[in-house]
């Protein structure tokens, strides 16, 4: 339940300038923005603050960035059951799967030869492959296709290794390091609250258990991204719970390179009808573009906040754009999890770069480290020459 917030002007009037200044804001005072504040209002101050961080460059021009990827899941076997998952098959279903490399090389020979530099690779929490199965593929990925950056295994995955093979986390991190590893995506946070994982994940890592995978990547020298899963059970105040579980080991270890927020989809998830029917409809355009514009103001020390156009369609992504996000996300030529829960915004490369520049920007390639990457040669159409037209979809990493 939403409680009383004193809306009182001097309150948020002083809330703002703190913001503006790069002040670090009490969840309090981001509450009272998150509540106080009217959606434009809400959404310039973001915007401030993401053009403070993100200046204009030399030409004057502001950029939004963009990566062209493939979501790679090696398999869809999982043991934890979670509640809002629509992909996940158990162990003995007639549907679960582990891919062959020869099905995996055939999905990257794909990816090279439509323009793109990195795989995300997570999946399910299959029962018995351990982390030897993964630094294998690791180490066959990067003999054959040294220059695609693996980012892959969530921090719940890592953690399920842990445990299913009894050794610390920092141990199971740095063999998959060594086998090719190069960072983290911020899967399986969901929100990083107790009492919201037992009612929609109690099987999965916990908050600790997340964070400390995060943790120890740090420590190997590892970047990784955070995300935040939003409208199901969860409040106000627990979504900014959320975000200072993240800002605290940010301001400790300085791992996350990206904030990527997103609403839950309910359709086709065991826990779909009961949540909708609690928050009376799943998370509207408006609650999405309130929680990316708080993202922006209360994780500063983050440095990028990107849009999702997979939950919202691109035209609520290109409003996200001039409300706080400075990145467009991943341009995935495959994409398995979001639109398992049927929530399917296909698009084409040269549609994210129309969408970037319509909305007032200039879109930038990038890699994870958020450096430049050359756009390659492309046809009058945009795809890279003599390669089909690729169809991608997004998901957040």
């Amino acid at each position: 339940m939403k409680t009383a917030v004193p809306t009182d002007p001097t309150q948020l009037r002083d809330a703002s300038q703190k913001a503006l200044a790069g002040g670090a804001l009490t969840p309090a005072e981001a509450l009272l923005l998150y509540r106080g504040l009217d959606q434009p209002s809400l959404g310039l101050l973001a915007n401030d603050v993401r053009l403070r961080l993100h200046p204009p460059g030399a030409d004057g021009k502001v950029r939004v960035t963009y990566i062209v990827d493939r979501n790679l899941n090696p398999t869809n076997v999982c043991v934890t059951d979670c509640g809002f998952c629509a992909f996940y098959r158990s162990p003995d279903a007639s549907d679960a799967y582990v891919l062959t490399r020869e099905v995996i090389y055939g999905k990257v020979d794909d990816l090279l030869a439509k323009g793109g530099i990195q795989l995300l690779l997570q999946g399910g929490h299959h029962p018995r492959l351990k982390t030897a199965w993964f630094a294998e593929l690791f180490r066959d990925l990067k003999a054959r296709y040294p220059q695609v950056w693996i980012h892959g295994m969530s921090p719940p995955e890592i953690t399920h290794l842990s445990k299913l093979e009894k050794r610390p986390v920092r141990d199971v991190l740095a063999e998959l390091k060594a086998a090719g590893l190069q960072s983290i995506p911020g899967g399986g946070a969901e929100i990083l609250v107790e009492r919201v994982r037992k009612v929609i994940a109690p099987k999965k890592a916990t908050t600790d258990e997340w964070l400390e995978v995060m943790r120890q990547w740090a420590l190997l020298g590892g970047k990784g991204t955070a995300t935040m899963m939003f409208g199901h059970v969860e409040t106000d105040a627990e979504r900014i719970e959320h975000m200072q579980r993240i800002r605290e080991l940010q301001d400790e270890t300085s791992v996350f390179t990206a904030f990527i927020p997103w609403t839950y989809q309910p359709d086709h998830t065991p826990l779909g009808t009961q949540l909708l029917a609690t928050r009376g409809g799943k998370a509207t355009v408006a609650e999405y573009l309130r929680t990316l514009s708080l993202a922006r103001l209360y994780l500063q020390n983050v440095p990028h906040v990107q849009s999702s156009f997979v939950t919202q369609g691109m035209k609520t992504c290109q409003v996200g754009l001039a409300m706080g996000a400075d990145d467009f996300g991943s341009a995935m030529l495959e994409e398995n999890v979001v639109s398992s829960a049927g929530c399917v915004h296909p698009t084409s490369i040269p549609e994210i770069e129309r969408h970037i520049k319509d909305a007032g920007f200039v879109p930038q390639r990038r890699n994870m480290m958020y450096e430049p990457v050359e756009t390659p040669a492309t046809d009058r159409f945009g795809n890279p020459v003599d390669q089909k037209k690729a169809v991608v979809s997004q998901v957040q990493a």
